[in-house]
């Protein structure tokens, strides 16, 4: 057998590039590309649409506050916002103004026809069944008494929670609820309580909702809370509210 190769074998040539050959791109880096892509068109929509709404929305919450304020304080015809700060001072703040120092309590100032002072409110939050319970009280200086409440904000279950606004004997408790101060001015002189319904004997006590005892007690939560932080530097101050400025 010769070792000669035979004329009639074909040879195949290889090709031998002049450089490295490149690398197709995977699948992953590609998907990586794009998703990065409509996240930041998403990022963009979202950003454009929050900026857009967000007049409307402050416009929006701002009236909403506002209304409850009347509310809870009928003989009001206008109102003015103020804060209550840490260290004891009275503070107008502008209209809508979010942003306080902190440790600052915001409270309204609403006043009469002749422009006397028709009482304060306040906003108060504390936790529900289902999320937390925003509300606005009225507070009237000469009985040291919540004489009104509304609700800003909640998600209680209809029919149930929602009872806390329609409920002829819940909201009767807040026709006088006693927030009077101790001696000192440091403190409410009686927590305010939330007490199963028809057991209430004192006037700083709250008589549940058949029913809607977690929304209820929100509701106490929120006024004492907030009664507590905010009238102890809020009735040294009272005079200097007592006529519109």
């Amino acid at each position: 057998m010769s070792d000669q190769p035979s004329s009639d074998k074909k040879v195949i040539p290889i090709a031998v590039a002049a450089g490295e050959a490149a690398v197709p791109e995977s699948p992953t880096g590609a998907m990586i590309r794009t998703l990065g892509l409509v996240s930041a068109i998403c990022g963009l929509i979202i950003v454009g649409a929050y900026q857009g709404t967000y007049d409307a929305v402050a416009a929006n919450k701002r009236i909403a506050t506002e209304r409850a304020v009347f509310k809870v304080l009928p003989k009001a015809k206008s109102i003015e916002e103020f804060v209550a700060q840490a260290g004891g001072g009275i503070a107008r703040v502008g209209a809508g103004d979010t942003a306080i120092a902190a440790g600052a309590v915001k409270f309204f100032a609403a006043y009469d026809d002749a422009g006397k002072l028709a009482g304060i409110a306040a906003e108060g939050v504390g936790k529900g069944y289902a999320d937390n319970v925003r509300i606005m009280f009225g507070y009237q200086p000469d009985c040291q008494c919540v004489v009104g409440i509304g609700v800003v904000a909640m998600r209680e279950t209809p029919g149930i929670g929602d009872k806390i606004i329609t409920d002829r004997e819940f909201l009767a408790n807040f026709t006088a609820l006693d927030v009077k101060l101790k001696a000192d001015l440091s403190a409410l002189a009686n927590e305010v309580k939330v007490v199963k319904r028809g057991s209430k004997t004192d006037p700083w006590q709250i008589d549940a909702i058949a029913g809607a005892t977690i929304t209820s007690r929100a509701v106490g939560k929120a006024i004492n809370d907030s009664a507590q932080a905010l009238l102890p530097r809020l009735v040294p101050k009272l005079d200097t509210l007592a006529t519109k400025s």
